[in-house]
């Protein structure tokens, strides 16, 4: 993980010298907002859903969190995923079940775009093997919250979660 040192102190050295830290700060907003919290809020939404999310929420404890990137072999593509949330291996041989997929954004409200990309990564997972993706939920967790139609959908699926701060430090 970048430390604040790094995305903020270190390139902006000489004029925090000269004593231009107001202006600092006004440039390097954006790269701090992208390189620490983002990063961090991702951290976060990882750690409640193995330490504080109610197994009704996704599906199942979660044993462990993190995030990855898949291939798509047929389009030549990747996607990045935020968080995969994977429940206890079971006894014996069988697929692990694979809890949740999500989204994690601080910067930017999350919309059904949003949605439609993870329904999209969710469906190629279910091609895969060693997963039971049978109950997979999509998480979409936002700093800035949602946009009206994703919340919509949301509340009509048992399959999508939203988590904004206010659910996650009140959950």
């Amino acid at each position: 993980m970048i430390t604040f040192y790094q995305a903020i102190m270190r390139p902006a050295w000489t004029a925090l010298e000269q004593r231009r830290g107001a202006d600092v700060w006004r440039r390097s907003q954006r790269r701090y907002a992208s390189t620490v919290l983002g990063p961090r809020f991702e951290e976060i939404v990882r750690q409640w859903s193995v330490r504080f999310a109610e197994p009704d929420t996704l599906g199942g404890l979660v044993a462990e969190a993190s995030a990855a990137t898949l291939t798509d072999p047929a389009s030549r593509t990747s996607h990045e995923v935020d968080l995969v949330a994977l429940g206890e291996p079971p006894l014996g041989d069988g697929p692990r079940p694979l809890l949740a997929i999500g989204e994690v954004k601080w910067g930017r409200q999350l919309g059904t775009a949003d949605l439609e990309r993870l329904e999209r990564i969710r469906a190629l997972l279910v091609r895969r093997p060693g997963f039971d993706t049978t109950d997979t939920r999509l998480l979409l967790a936002s700093g800035q919250g949602f946009a009206d139609g994703l919340a919509e959908a949301a509340s009509a699926r048992p399959d999508v979660v939203l988590l904004d701060p206010a659910r996650l430090y009140g959950d």
